[in-house]
């Protein structure tokens, strides 16, 4: 029987409005069915996706579990219209960093509505970076949505201030530069006032701030309360800086230590991302577990024969994203990770697969093209 689009969108809208928690959260027999039917959907209107699966032996009707679900690399994104729709007709199209082999090869991630995004991102930013509850000016390192249209990430920083930020927030970047001395004068301002803010960038334009901190001499010790989430990898062009480290320094810098501090995981293809429970009373060690909302589920699989891990075992990242409605809900990642207590963890690219991300293209800008790095 086809696949009923708009009866799916209303189920998937009300399954991510109601967050993570209560009675309302997506229970896992209810995933495996909603998974079920959104991989009936996609064979039906997706061609890429029935081509990639009638090559790999499946369709509805012979899958009896989400597991067995074949998951389709994201570097498709790179080579074809990962799409249900006539992509000249999207509501959005966000594109990979493209930082690498240059625009061409970019991926290209196509939406009929932003919809699903907007709410599949508020309830786990709210439940990981806001806990407590607290109102905050937040801070962002990074494009706006208007500098940066095709970017989901600057998408993703509009949303949070748009419906969280409290008065004061704003973007600390213009015309592909982050405006130090303005975020600094702003965290000045923040100190004398006793004001608590949130900051939120990606890990090298957090390590460029630092630089130029340390380059005046400068140091803030931000009022209890303040918090900061980065994301997009701890490996630039310029240099490698470890997690640890990163924080480090944010702590002598910024006066944030390191248990209030959080890890975004998220990518150009997906909808939903994944956060350190740092702020929830989760464990503060390095590395730390990485939690994702219940419609959406990790599997770490063996690289050679894609047969799900065994615990502790290291395997590259499968993701499925039901938000990801009208592209691919069953990803296949570049990145390896390991499955611990509590959650998983990224361990970095995969031998041989492109450096990419939203960190990198920001080390880029800011400067990092002078080297390399490891």
């Amino acid at each position: 029987m086809k696949s009923d689009r708009k009866a799916l969108m209303q189920e998937l809208l009300q399954v991510l409005r109601a967050g993570l928690e209560g009675p309302g959260a997506l229970s896992p027999a209810a995933f495996d069915a909603l998974a079920l039917r959104l991989f009936a959907y996609q064979y039906e209107e997706n061609p890429v996706l029935r081509a990639y699966w009638e090559e790999q032996g499946v369709r509805p009707g012979r899958v009896g579990h989400w597991l067995e679900i074949p998951p389709l690399p994201v570097t498709a994104f790179k080579q074809a219209t990962v799409f249900t729709g006539d992509p000249a007709e999207a509501a959005a199209v966000f594109m990979t960093s493209g930082t690498t082999r240059g625009p061409e090869e970019r991926g290209r991630h196509y939406f009929r509505t932003l919809d699903l995004y907007r709410a599949a991102l508020l309830p786990p930013f709210a439940h990981y970076l806001l806990p407590d509850g607290a109102s905050l000016p937040i801070f962002v390192l990074a494009p706006s949505p208007a500098e940066a249209p095709h970017s989901s990430l600057s998408f993703y920083f509009g949303v949070i201030l748009e419906v969280l930020g409290a008065p004061g927030s704003r973007f600390f970047w213009q015309e592909g530069q982050l405006r130090y001395q303005e975020l600094a004068d702003a965290l000045a301002a923040a100190e004398a006032t006793g004001q608590p803010v949130l900051l939120l960038g990606t890990a090298f334009a957090f390590v460029h701030f630092l630089d130029w901190l340390a380059g005046e001499g400068r140091r803030f010790r931000l009022p209890p309360g303040s918090r900061a989430m980065e994301t997009g990898g701890f490996k630039g062009r310029s240099r490698e800086m470890p997690q640890a480290d990163l924080y480090a320094l944010m702590a002598d810098r910024l006066g944030i230590p390191p248990e209030r501090i959080v890890n975004q995981y998220g990518m150009c293809e997906l909808s939903s991302q994944f956060y350190e429970p740092a702020l929830r009373g989760g464990p503060t060690g390095f590395p730390r577990p990485k939690q994702g909302p219940p419609w959406t589920r990790v599997v770490i699989r063996d690289p050679e024969t894609l047969a799900p891990a065994g615990p502790g075992e290291v395997g590259l990242i499968q993701v499925v994203d039901l938000a990801n409605l009208d592209s691919a809900a069953f990803l296949l990642t570049q990145d390896l990770g390991r499955e611990v207590p509590g959650g998983f963890v990224v361990l970095g690219r995969a031998p041989g697969a492109v450096a990419r991300g939203c960190s990198i293209a920001a080390d880029l800008a800011l400067g990092g093209e002078q080297g390399d790095g490891p």
